[in-house]
């Protein structure tokens, strides 16, 4: 009962912003407080520094946890009285509760924000250097992705004799098979395979490079069967589309992480990173380990510079070994 109120719950919401889109549905929740000034700092974010569609919606978010935690005072006003303590205060809560990337996040977004007070004359004073510093060091960790076995159980674990299991299915293998971005398979278009050549192109993001692969067996049969069985007959140029009418593209970037995140937790894999992320360091460990030099991989990865691809020299075990010195012998 309970699975089926969720669903229900799922559709009206889907509906609702249906509607809203065409502009047939007026709301009569009272936006917050903090709504203009909101809009007015992700117009800022747009006009003047250019950022994504996806950047703007992460700040939206990191932005909104602030001003709901000011209250009453996210306001003109309210933002005219805030002092270093108050953004230390939020931030440092924030914190502790956040993993490193959303600390990363929202350290960025508060800052920007503060800037467009100070550019606006919201605040009289640079505050952004109030947001504090959490030190994190380049290359300190290692990759945290699935193992070969693990990646093979986890496709293993997919339904394909549904719709939805034929859409996911075709998902994983691209991430499985080419370690790419969830965000580019999304913005996966059907003019981007390009059957007659047998190779698929995947755009660039975050100021990386195209990539243009072969296209596999496996990856093709996969791509195959969603779009002739399972794909809804929708206009969209993108390849994968809700399972759900009205039919659209997938628009959040945590849409594909959520994915790898259930069925990872249906194979009972215990893998520390749980996101789609994961198979991209399952693809790169596989190439080091097989003895692809690091600018092929960087090349495969659509990294523009190398250094970004160095993280991936702690798994090579093979080159590893050669440079790891003999244990030392007691002296007696």
């Amino acid at each position: 009962m309970d699975k089926h109120i969720r669903r229900l719950r799922f559709s009206i919401n889907r509906f609702v912003q249906y509607l809203q889109q065409l502009g047939r549905f007026d709301s009569q929740d009272e936006p917050p407080v903090f709504a203009t000034i909101l809009e007015d700092y992700l117009r800022w974010m747009h006009d003047e520094r250019h950022v994504t569609m996806g950047t703007l919606e992460v700040r939206r978010h990191s932005i909104s946890e602030f001003l709901k935690w000011l209250g009453p005072k996210a306001t003109d006003q309210g933002l005219a009285e805030l002092t270093p303590e108050a953004i230390e205060q939020f931030f440092l809560s924030y914190a502790e509760t956040s993993g490193p990337s959303a600390r990363r996040s929202m350290q960025a977004a508060l800052r920007t924000f503060l800037r467009f007070c100070l550019q606006k004359g919201l605040i009289q004073h640079p505050l952004d250097r109030a947001v504090p510093t959490l030190h994190t060091y380049k290359l300190a960790t290692v990759p945290r992705g699935l193992s070969h076995k693990q990646a093979q159980k986890l496709l293993d674990s997919v339904n394909r004799k549904t719709p939805v299991g034929r859409r996911d299915y075709a998902i994983l293998q691209l991430l499985y098979a080419y370690g790419v971005r969830g965000g580019q398979v999304r913005a996966l278009q059907l003019a981007d395979i390009q059957w007659s050549k047998n190779q698929i192109l995947f755009k660039a993001l975050k100021h990386g490079k195209d990539s243009l692969l072969p296209l596999t067996q496996d990856v093709g049969k996969s791509l195959l069967d969603y779009l002739k069985k399972a794909r809804p007959d929708a206009a969209c140029p993108e390849v994968f589309l809700t399972s759900r009418a009205p039919y659209h593209r997938l628009v959040r970037s945590c849409t594909l992480s959520e994915i790898v995140r259930r069925y990872i937790l249906k194979a009972k894999i215990k893998v520390p990173s749980k996101g789609s992320h994961a198979l991209r360091h399952c693809f790169a460990t596989r190439m080091v380990q097989a003895g692809y030099p690091l600018k092929s991989v960087a090349d495969v990865l659509g990294h523009r510079y190398l250094s970004s691809t160095f993280m991936y020299s702690k798994v090579d075990f093979n080159a590893l070994k050669q440079v790891a010195l003999e244990w030392p012998q007691e002296v007696l």
